[in-house]
Protein backbone atom coordinates (compact mmCIF):
# COMPACT_ATOMS: atom_id res chain seq x y z
CA UNK A 1 0.00 0.00 0.00
CA UNK A 2 1.41 3.46 -0.73
CA UNK A 3 2.29 5.96 1.96
CA UNK A 4 -0.20 8.85 2.40
CA UNK A 5 0.31 12.41 3.61
CA UNK A 6 -2.61 11.83 5.59
CA UNK A 7 -2.18 9.22 8.19
CA UNK A 8 -5.33 9.45 9.15
CA UNK A 9 -5.96 7.92 5.86
CA UNK A 10 -3.55 5.35 6.60
CA UNK A 11 -5.45 4.50 10.03
CA UNK A 12 -8.85 4.27 8.40
CA UNK A 13 -7.68 1.48 6.13
CA UNK A 14 -5.55 -0.35 8.74
CA UNK A 15 -8.78 -0.29 10.64
CA UNK A 16 -10.65 -2.02 7.97
CA UNK A 17 -8.16 -4.34 7.63
CA UNK A 18 -8.35 -5.15 11.46
CA UNK A 19 -12.47 -5.30 11.60
CA UNK A 20 -11.77 -7.96 8.75
CA UNK A 21 -9.51 -9.90 10.73
CA UNK A 22 -11.93 -9.84 13.89
CA UNK A 23 -14.60 -11.28 12.08
CA UNK A 24 -12.52 -13.81 10.31
CA UNK A 25 -11.66 -14.83 13.48
CA UNK A 26 -15.40 -15.00 14.72
CA UNK A 27 -16.33 -16.78 11.52
CA UNK A 28 -13.72 -19.20 12.46
CA UNK A 29 -14.80 -19.74 15.57
CA UNK A 30 -18.33 -19.94 14.16
CA UNK A 31 -17.48 -22.98 12.29
CA UNK A 32 -14.88 -24.82 14.90
CA UNK A 33 -18.41 -24.94 17.47
CA UNK A 34 -20.74 -25.74 14.93
CA UNK A 35 -18.77 -28.96 14.11
CA UNK A 36 -18.49 -29.94 18.03
CA UNK A 37 -22.26 -29.55 17.74
CA UNK A 38 -22.30 -32.34 15.29
CA UNK A 39 -20.14 -34.55 17.33
CA UNK A 40 -21.24 -34.09 20.71
CA UNK A 41 -24.69 -33.47 20.04
CA UNK A 42 -24.21 -30.44 22.22
CA UNK A 43 -27.66 -28.46 22.43
CA UNK A 44 -26.39 -25.23 24.36
CA UNK A 45 -24.00 -24.59 21.87
CA UNK A 46 -26.20 -25.33 19.36
CA UNK A 47 -27.46 -21.92 20.29
CA UNK A 48 -24.56 -20.18 21.01
CA UNK A 49 -23.91 -20.66 17.35
CA UNK A 50 -27.04 -19.44 16.40
CA UNK A 51 -27.21 -16.15 18.68
CA UNK A 52 -23.11 -15.31 17.24
CA UNK A 53 -24.32 -14.96 14.03
CA UNK A 54 -26.29 -12.10 15.00
CA UNK A 55 -22.62 -10.53 15.97
CA UNK A 56 -21.28 -11.20 12.18
CA UNK A 57 -24.41 -9.62 10.53
CA UNK A 58 -23.73 -6.66 12.71
CA UNK A 59 -19.73 -6.48 11.88
CA UNK A 60 -20.11 -7.16 8.39
CA UNK A 61 -22.39 -3.54 7.85
CA UNK A 62 -20.23 -2.07 10.08
CA UNK A 63 -17.68 -2.74 7.92
CA UNK A 64 -19.18 -1.72 4.69
CA UNK A 65 -20.56 1.73 6.17
CA UNK A 66 -16.55 2.10 6.85
CA UNK A 67 -15.43 1.43 3.74
CA UNK A 68 -17.97 3.44 1.70
CA UNK A 69 -17.36 6.36 3.98
CA UNK A 70 -13.13 6.01 3.59
CA UNK A 71 -14.46 5.81 -0.38
CA UNK A 72 -16.51 9.26 -0.06
CA UNK A 73 -14.15 11.45 1.93
CA UNK A 74 -10.89 10.03 1.11
CA UNK A 75 -11.38 9.32 -2.38
CA UNK A 76 -8.90 6.86 -2.93
CA UNK A 77 -7.46 5.36 -6.07
CA UNK A 78 -5.87 1.69 -6.82
CA UNK A 79 -4.64 0.15 -4.86
CA UNK A 80 -5.91 1.86 -2.22
CA UNK A 81 -9.50 2.01 -3.70
CA UNK A 82 -8.98 -1.91 -4.34
CA UNK A 83 -8.17 -2.41 -0.57
CA UNK A 84 -11.48 -0.34 0.92
CA UNK A 85 -13.92 -2.92 -1.70
CA UNK A 86 -11.97 -5.99 -0.65
CA UNK A 87 -12.74 -5.35 3.16
CA UNK A 88 -16.45 -4.96 2.03
CA UNK A 89 -16.26 -8.16 -0.58
CA UNK A 90 -14.40 -10.01 2.32
CA UNK A 91 -17.22 -9.33 4.98
CA UNK A 92 -19.89 -10.06 2.61
CA UNK A 93 -18.23 -13.27 1.90
CA UNK A 94 -17.46 -13.92 6.05
CA UNK A 95 -20.89 -13.42 7.01
CA UNK A 96 -22.37 -15.81 4.39
CA UNK A 97 -20.29 -18.58 6.17
CA UNK A 98 -21.91 -17.49 9.76
CA UNK A 99 -25.21 -18.13 8.16
CA UNK A 100 -23.65 -21.87 7.04
CA UNK A 101 -22.38 -22.37 10.26
CA UNK A 102 -25.75 -21.39 12.05
CA UNK A 103 -27.56 -23.47 9.39
CA UNK A 104 -25.28 -26.09 10.57
CA UNK A 105 -25.62 -25.79 14.08
CA UNK A 106 -29.43 -26.10 13.54
CA UNK A 107 -29.55 -29.24 11.60
CA UNK A 108 -27.47 -31.09 14.52
CA UNK A 109 -30.20 -29.82 17.19
CA UNK A 110 -32.33 -32.36 14.90
CA UNK A 111 -29.30 -35.03 14.74
CA UNK A 112 -29.12 -34.88 19.07
CA UNK A 113 -31.36 -37.87 19.58
CA UNK A 114 -29.95 -40.05 16.17
CA UNK A 115 -27.51 -41.98 17.91
CA UNK A 116 -27.71 -44.00 14.34
CA UNK A 117 -25.73 -40.80 12.68
CA UNK A 118 -22.51 -40.35 15.21
CA UNK A 119 -20.22 -42.92 13.10
CA UNK A 120 -20.76 -40.28 9.93
CA UNK A 121 -20.46 -37.60 11.96
CA UNK A 122 -16.77 -38.29 12.23
CA UNK A 123 -16.63 -38.22 8.49
CA UNK A 124 -18.02 -34.46 8.64
CA UNK A 125 -15.83 -33.53 11.07
CA UNK A 126 -12.70 -34.06 8.94
CA UNK A 127 -14.33 -32.62 5.74
CA UNK A 128 -15.23 -29.26 8.19
CA UNK A 129 -11.70 -29.82 9.68
CA UNK A 130 -10.19 -29.45 6.33
CA UNK A 131 -11.93 -26.47 5.36
CA UNK A 132 -11.89 -24.26 8.41
CA UNK A 133 -7.94 -25.01 7.66
CA UNK A 134 -8.53 -22.98 4.14
CA UNK A 135 -10.29 -20.53 5.48
CA UNK A 136 -7.62 -19.62 8.26
CA UNK A 137 -5.08 -19.96 5.51
CA UNK A 138 -6.64 -17.54 3.53
CA UNK A 139 -7.54 -15.09 6.45
CA UNK A 140 -3.70 -15.57 6.72
CA UNK A 141 -3.04 -14.83 3.70
CA UNK A 142 -5.18 -11.75 4.12
CA UNK A 143 -3.88 -10.12 7.30
CA UNK A 144 0.07 -10.69 5.66
CA UNK A 145 -0.77 -9.25 2.08
CA UNK A 146 0.47 -12.54 0.98
CA UNK A 147 -0.94 -13.00 -2.63
CA UNK A 148 0.76 -16.11 -3.05
CA UNK A 149 -0.88 -17.77 0.02
CA UNK A 150 -3.66 -17.02 -1.09
CA UNK A 151 -3.25 -18.36 -4.38
CA UNK A 152 -1.89 -21.54 -2.70
CA UNK A 153 -5.58 -21.71 -0.63
CA UNK A 154 -7.72 -20.75 -4.68
CA UNK A 155 -5.29 -24.19 -6.27
CA UNK A 156 -6.57 -26.19 -3.74
CA UNK A 157 -10.36 -25.72 -3.59
CA UNK A 158 -10.49 -29.60 -5.20
CA UNK A 159 -9.35 -31.33 -2.36
CA UNK A 160 -12.55 -29.76 -0.27
CA UNK A 161 -14.89 -31.12 -3.51
CA UNK A 162 -12.77 -34.26 -3.36
CA UNK A 163 -13.45 -35.11 0.77
CA UNK A 164 -17.05 -33.48 -0.09
CA UNK A 165 -18.29 -36.24 -3.18
CA UNK A 166 -16.34 -38.58 -1.09
CA UNK A 167 -18.92 -37.77 1.87
CA UNK A 168 -22.05 -37.93 -0.20
CA UNK A 169 -21.24 -41.02 -1.49
CA UNK A 170 -20.69 -42.65 1.60
CA UNK A 171 -23.85 -40.84 3.27
CA UNK A 172 -26.24 -42.11 0.23
CA UNK A 173 -25.06 -45.76 0.99
CA UNK A 174 -25.66 -45.87 4.68
CA UNK A 175 -29.22 -44.27 3.50
CA UNK A 176 -30.05 -46.88 0.93
CA UNK A 177 -29.08 -49.56 3.30
CA UNK A 178 -30.71 -48.77 6.33
CA UNK A 179 -34.54 -47.14 6.37
CA UNK A 180 -33.39 -45.02 9.89
CA UNK A 181 -30.92 -43.29 8.20
CA UNK A 182 -32.54 -41.37 6.15
CA UNK A 183 -33.83 -38.63 8.22
CA UNK A 184 -30.52 -38.11 10.12
CA UNK A 185 -28.77 -38.92 6.62
CA UNK A 186 -30.60 -35.99 4.86
CA UNK A 187 -29.81 -33.28 7.43
CA UNK A 188 -26.07 -34.91 7.24
CA UNK A 189 -25.91 -34.12 3.65
CA UNK A 190 -27.03 -30.93 3.94
CA UNK A 191 -23.95 -30.03 6.54
CA UNK A 192 -21.79 -31.36 4.32
CA UNK A 193 -22.97 -29.05 1.41
CA UNK A 194 -22.67 -26.02 3.29
CA UNK A 195 -18.79 -27.18 4.59
CA UNK A 196 -18.77 -27.41 0.78
CA UNK A 197 -19.75 -23.72 0.72
CA UNK A 198 -17.34 -22.36 3.15
CA UNK A 199 -14.84 -24.14 1.09
CA UNK A 200 -15.96 -21.71 -1.68
CA UNK A 201 -16.53 -18.63 0.37
CA UNK A 202 -12.93 -19.00 1.35
CA UNK A 203 -11.77 -19.48 -2.75
CA UNK A 204 -13.82 -16.33 -3.23
CA UNK A 205 -11.47 -14.56 -0.39
CA UNK A 206 -8.55 -15.65 -2.33
CA UNK A 207 -9.28 -14.42 -5.47
CA UNK A 208 -10.42 -10.98 -3.64
CA UNK A 209 -7.01 -10.79 -2.14
CA UNK A 210 -5.37 -11.23 -5.51
CA UNK A 211 -7.03 -8.60 -7.12
CA UNK A 212 -6.74 -6.13 -4.12
CA UNK A 213 -3.07 -7.33 -4.57
CA UNK A 214 -2.27 -7.20 -8.06
CA UNK A 215 -5.29 -5.60 -9.58
CA UNK A 216 -5.66 -8.35 -12.24
CA UNK A 217 -8.19 -11.36 -11.54
CA UNK A 218 -6.94 -14.39 -11.23
CA UNK A 219 -6.57 -15.52 -15.24
CA UNK A 220 -7.66 -19.27 -14.72
CA UNK A 221 -10.60 -20.96 -14.23
CA UNK A 222 -11.13 -22.22 -10.57
CA UNK A 223 -9.77 -25.76 -9.78
CA UNK A 224 -12.71 -28.23 -9.62
CA UNK A 225 -13.26 -32.02 -9.14
CA UNK A 226 -16.21 -33.46 -11.95
CA UNK A 227 -18.69 -33.84 -9.44
CA UNK A 228 -21.93 -35.45 -9.75
CA UNK A 229 -23.78 -34.19 -6.53
CA UNK A 230 -25.86 -30.90 -6.47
Amino acid sequence: MSEHILRSFDEDLGHLTAEVARMGGLAEAQIADALDCVLRRDVRLAEKVKAGDRTLDELDADIERKAIRVIALRQPMADDLRHAVAAMKISSNLERIGDLAKNIAKRSLVLAGSEAATPLSRSIDRLGRLVAARLKEVLDAYTASDVDRAVAVWTRDEEIDSHYDSLFRELLTYMMGDPKMITPGAHLLFIAKNLERIGDHATNIAEIIHYEMTGEPLGADRPKVDSVTP
